[in-house]
């Protein structure tokens, strides 16, 4: 694979084991649960969030690099994908105080930690 495979170009790139068909995030060459081989996949993204908390300091520099306006606290959680995978990611939110578990999200690959953002759903004739 020419591409980092957590690069926001690859996609959210997992491995689905060819024996049992247990997904995985970040992808693995071998399945955590029976050993066997794994093959490449992208993840679909859609989910629910698992759990969650509010990181309230600044995370170690490096690689942390504090942003022009300072740090700011900000959500990050596990979401539930529709593959059974928990993936770790920075909750993109415009409130923290709407953040709900089983809240519907979409998790997409960024340049380090992934990031979850509300699911829109739209109604069918708006």
């Amino acid at each position: 694979m020419t591409t980092d495979p957590r690069s926001p170009a690859a996609g959210l790139q997992g491995s689905r084991c060819s024996g049992c068909s247990v997904a995985v995030y970040p992808a693995d060459d071998a399945c955590p649960r029976c050993g066997g081989p794994a093959d490449r996949a992208v993840l679909k993204g859609a989910g629910t969030l698992w759990t969650w908390t509010i990181q309230r300091y600044a995370p170690k520099s490096p690689p942390y690099q504090v942003p022009p306006g300072g740090f700011e606290p900000f959500a990050l959680g596990y979401v539930e994908l529709e593959e059974g995978v928990r993936v770790a990611a920075v909750l993109e939110v415009d409130d923290i105080d709407e953040v709900r578990i089983g809240m519907p999200l979409t998790v997409t690959a960024e340049d380090g930690v992934p990031r979850a953002r509300p699911t829109i759903h739209r109604e069918e004739g708006s």
